[in-house]
């Protein structure tokens, strides 16, 4: 992957746009046993959750359509994805805990406006937030259904360029995944690939402008003014 680890800093970046699953919370096995629990209750045989794993990203709707199948009816999509809104909202805290390294670096990025845009529905993306004791950390946040559109459209990363008060070039995406990068490319921000997430094959494929293997790597390449 060609992107420069160490090197690289960003003087300019004055506001902070996070991705929620495999970037900042890892949420991997909840997301799994509820994908099952849902295929359970549709009379479906389990899946293998590295195979979910890698349905995740994309929003609830797809990843429930990923596990059902694409011949799955838009009757039993619906009804699958109903069941598993419902599991997932009493499961989502189980096991779901903040990434090594993430509540020490958003301690070392609070002097930056930072936000949370992810393709999972808001009300599941403030409760963990909430429940992991982070959400004090963001000024705004906004899921899938916040939007017309779902990441990588820039819709969502547009209104908090507008809601943070920074043009395009003094923001930057923190994600794991090439729905994050496509995201800020479309957006014209910079972007942070983090290397623990779920998406690392993705990032070979639409390598970010810098990746870290820990949260507490990024305060160091971002220099830029701290007054407002």
């Amino acid at each position: 992957m060609t992107v420069n680890h160490s090197n690289r800093t960003f003087h300019g970046v004055q506001a902070l746009i996070f991705d929620l699953d495999g970037t900042l919370i890892d949420s991997k096995l909840d997301l799994a046993l509820a994908v099952n629990a849902t295929l359970e209750h549709m009379g479906r045989e389990p899946l293998e959750h590295e195979r979910i794993y890698g349905y995740v990203g994309d929003g609830a709707p797809m990843l429930v359509r990923r596990a059902l199948g694409t011949e799955v009816s838009e009757q039993e999509l619906a009804q699958g994805l109903e069941y598993f809104l419902s599991y997932y909202r009493d499961h989502m805290l189980d096991h779901t805990v903040t990434y090594p390294g993430v509540r020490e670096g958003l301690e070392l990025l609070k002097a930056y406006r930072m936000a949370v845009l992810t393709n999972k529905p808001v009300r599941f993306s403030q409760g963990i937030l909430d429940g992991l004791g982070i959400a004090r950390c963001f000024r705004y946040v906004y899921g899938g259904n916040s939007f017309r559109t779902k990441k990588p459209d820039p819709e969502g990363a547009n209104v908090l360029l507008r809601d943070l008060g920074v043009r395009p070039h003094e923001a930057m995406v923190v994600g794991d995944s090439e729905v994050d990068v496509r995201t800020a490319r479309n957006a014209g921000t910079w972007v942070c690939g983090v290397s623990y997430g779920l998406g690392t094959e993705g990032l070979r494929i639409y390598p970010p402008d810098i990746l870290i293997d820990s949260l507490t790597e990024l305060a160091a390449h971002l220099n830029g003014s701290h007054s407002f």
